[in-house]
């Protein structure tokens, strides 16, 4: 701890030391009088007002920027309590030649008015805006892949985990756990933050953000010290259509289809230096059936025992999304802006099955009869402030805060009635998980070649779960609560970081990022009743540098080679001690005394851009250790089989990945990604040494054809092997879909059809552990309705005129190991 308050101590002297340094200018410094300088920018070819353009005033002796304003919505501007002399004013707007003149305020004119200002068109930034047309799909840049959703069409109608699917380099199984090259410790961020909604079940979380209002996704395979150190494969952020507009508009988009229904509703309005948005969504599934088909066979005391299980499950689920967005523009200089979401989902499921069973030669069969309910609702609310430094540009201070709650309410009942395997209970689970952030950052270029950045924050997280297991003994007509499996667990997460990150141009075509993060890790759990089990306070801490070299040649080739070590903390669903009961002979819980897995990354890049097409090849190998896996084997003392989390050993991934977007005939575009990756892992599990290597490959392409008079045809497809493990392995998976869309009214409105897996009604998922000859072997199939046909409408309402803006929150809680659907919930 003591090494985390010295170099924290140091960032936040040289944050002040560096704010510390701004220079200023007055003339007259013996006149009590003070001037103004005032006028109106309007175009010079239209005669029409240009609001939001920057006035500047600069001293004459060495160009220091004195002070600055923003043009109203008429295109006025004031600069007033200036002290007497003379002044260089300046003011740009894009589209726009730079306005300069040099004014003189006497104690005779102490003030000046400019009347009206006409600005000339920068013909060459129009010109480069014919030629360059649309937005790519496809961005390459130094530390990551962008994919542009908004200019793809397919992604109406969906939700996230439909559009990380169209991502380079990613893969999303049918449950909505998100992997990078094989790898699922990812870190998934929303606008630059994460989200305690992903701490518990990735699927549901991206379920809940409607694929409408994405922007972007970053796929961020290295990256630097100012990001949070969590996520051994990378981090993607998800950018959301966040907009800074002038006027009011708003848009509405509903989706109708065999099985998701979906409603959005947005609006964005905005005067001067004041702006807000809103938009809300909510979606529902309809009733489906899935099918279970169970076997395992387990050695113990020389006895062979097989259980069996069939049945049905019928299962729906209802979200809401909503987010409010404000920001506020005092001058040119500083800024203000704050957000807030809230979100729910819940889901409901009933199954029946039929349980056959032979226990040391003791054969039986009977029904089992389960009804599951879970409830997820949270909020998140941020504060940001930006200051910026007038006399030197790049240079930037931002101070944010963010509080973020989620709770997560599951009940899951068992009936059994068979009077030889009576069992009729009652889990019951309630968690609450709370964050308090706070993070500095700063800026600061240094000439036109080096730029260094450094910051702190701090993450507070306490969670609560409350579990608690009821049984209703043969005969009795209510529950009885079962004391020492009834509990309520506490568990206290702080984290303290601070980082130096340093960008620095070699040569014109050779640049490079380096830095080191430094991050300081406390926590402890306690009980209410088990005190006993209580652990903690334990602590580590960890250094974590990163540096990547980017050499470009010619105006479209570059290459690259990037070094990280990354960090891997357990969350709430792999340390939850709390009891989870599928039934009586399998039960799952968490591991509280996990240690975080610690990853060293490499990788050679190579990127490319001629005629129409892009190329992006790289080589990547990664060593992790301390790989937290769920194991499952066999408990004599409980009779069951016992699922939970462990550090089992090593993990090593290799492999090379290549993704090709290319533009055909000008109205065709073709996108395509290949993975390979082979995986070696080695550890010890219940005591015994296992191995596993494989060979990975997975692939996804795309294709959209805009034709005449409006129509656009989309069409994907997406393969991803099943996913090993040191016990087995976990389900492939693959989709194929297409879409169709019309612009109507002036292009105002749309509607259009998509289909997803027209050939397959159900699609099974098959998880395999163990092997059939040893002391004990699971396999379970369980499939799904997959084929679906949904229609979009969307028609967006009203004017506006956005202005280039930057408001997104600088907190990134990057820093848990995500539950996904093989963790536990709270």
């Amino acid at each position: 701890m003591k090494y985390s308050i010295l170099l924290l101590t140091l960032l936040f002297s040289t944050n002040l030391t560096l704010a510390q340094q701004r220079g200023g200018y007055g003339g007259g410094a013996n006149s009590q009088i003070t001037g103004k300088i005032t006028g109106t920018i309007v175009d010079g070819q239209s005669s029409e007002a240009v609001s939001y353009a920057t006035v500047v005033i600069k001293s004459p002796k060495d160009g220091k920027t004195v002070n600055g304003v923003v043009t109203g919505d008429d295109g006025s501007f004031k600069l007033v309590g200036l002290k007497l002399g003379t002044y260089i004013v300046e003011v740009s707007f894009v589209g726009f030649q730079k306005f300069t003149q040099e004014v003189e305020l006497t104690p005779k004119e102490p003030d000046f008015d400019f009347e009206k200002i006409e600005l000339a068109a920068d013909t060459d930034q129009l010109d480069e805006v014919v030629v360059s047309g649309k937005r790519e799909t496809i961005e390459n840049k130094i530390d990551r892949i962008v994919y542009n959703a908004d200019q793809d069409v397919a992604n109406m109608g969906g939700d996230a985990s439909d559009v990380l699917r169209r991502a380079p380099l990613l893969s999303v199984d049918q449950n909505g756990n998100v992997s990078l090259r094989g790898n699922s410790n990812v870190q998934i961020l929303i606008n630059g933050k994460p989200s305690s909604m992903f701490g518990a079940n990735t699927g549901d979380a991206l379920k809940m953000i409607p694929s409408d209002q994405i922007k972007s996704v970053e796929v961020i395979t290295s990256p630097s010290a100012k990001y949070d150190g969590e996520g051994t494969a990378g981090i993607i952020n998800i950018i959301t259509k966040k907009q800074t507009p002038q006027g009011f508009a708003g848009n509405v988009d509903l989706t109708a289809g065999t099985r998701i229904n979906r409603g959005v509703v947005g609006i964005n309005a905005g005067k001067g230096r004041l702006g807000f948005n809103a938009n809300g969504s909510s979606f529902y599934s309809w009733p489906q059936f899935a099918t279970t088909d169970f076997f395992q066979q387990t050695v113990v005391n020389g006895q062979t025992n097989t259980r069996e299980q069939n049945g049905e499950n019928l299962s729906n689920r209802l979200g809401y999304f909503g987010n409010m967005g404000a920001f506020y523009d005092f001058n040119a200089y500083h800024s203000l802006s704050t957000s807030l979401r809230l979100r729910g989902f819940n889901s409901n499921s009933t199954g029946t099955n039929t349980v056959t069973q032979n226990l040391a030669g003791d054969e039986s069969s009977y029904q089992r009869f389960q009804d599951n309910f879970s409830q997820n609702w949270g909020y998140e609310w941020s504060l940001d402030y930006v200051m910026k430094f007038p006399e030197q540009e790049g240079r930037e201070f931002s101070a944010s805060y963010k509080i973020d709650g989620n709770v997560r309410d599951q009940e899951f009942e068992i009936n059994q009635p068979d009077p030889a395997n009576y069992e009729v209970g009652r889990n019951v689970n309630d968690g609450n998980n709370r964050e308090n952030t706070v993070q500095l950052d700063y800026t600061h270029p240094m000439g036109e070649s080096f730029k260094l950045e450094t910051g702190f924050k701090s993450i507070i997280r306490d969670i609560d779960s409350d579990f608690r297991f009821e049984e209703k003994p043969e005969g009795a007509s209510s529950y009885q609560v079962v004391d020492n499996r009834t509990d309520v667990f506490f568990y206290n997460q702080d984290v303290f970081a601070g980082y130096i990150s340093t960008q620095t141009n070699i040569t014109k075509k050779l640049g490079v990022i380096a830095g080191v993060r430094y991050e300081y890790t406390g926590l402890d759990g306690t009980f209410e009743e088990a005190t006993e089990q209580a652990f903690g306070p334990i602590s580590y801490e960890n250094w974590l540098p990163s540096i990547i070299v980017n050499q470009k040649f010619g105006k479209f080739n570059s290459v690259k080679l990037a070094y990280n070590r990354r960090i891997q903390r357990p969350s709430l669903g792999n340390v939850n001690p709390y009891v989870e009961i599928g039934n009586i002979r399998n039960i799952s819980f968490g591991n509280p005394m996990l240690n975080p897995e610690l990853s060293d990354n490499y990788e050679l890049g190579f990127s490319t851009f001629l005629k129409g097409t892009s190329l992006n090849l790289s080589f990547f190998y990664n060593d992790i250790s301390e790989v937290i896996q769920s194991v499952i084997f066999e408990d004599p003392e409980r009779n069951a089989t016992v699922t939970t989390f462990e550090n089992v050993g090593t993990q090593q991934n290799m492999g090379s990945n290549i993704f090709i977007s290319t533009e055909l005939f000008k109205i065709w575009t073709v996108r395509g990604g290949l993975n390979a990756n082979y995986f070696m892992a080695e550890g010890i599990i219940q005591g015994q040494e296992v191995e596993n290597n494989a060979w990975l490959f997975s692939g996804n392409i795309s294709s959209n054809l805009e034709l005449p008079n409006d129509w656009v045809i989309d069409a994907f497809g997406f393969a991803r092997p099943r996913r090993q493990t040191l016990q087995g392995y976990n389900p492939a998976f693959s989709i194929f879909g297409m879409g169709i869309k019309k612009q109507i009214w002036d292009k105002r409105g749309s509607i259009g059809l998509s289909i997803i897996e027209p050939f397959k009604a159900r699609k099974p998922f098959k998880t395999e552990l163990g092997d059939e000859n040893s002391d004990f072997y699971q396999r379970n199939v369980f499939a799904i309705p997959f084929r679906s046909f949904g229609i979009n409408f969307s028609y967006k309402f009203g004017q506006l005129d956005y202005k280039a803006r930057q408001k997104r929150s600088r907190i990134s809680n990057d820093d848990q190991k995500s539950g996904g659907d093989d963790g536990q919930s709270f």
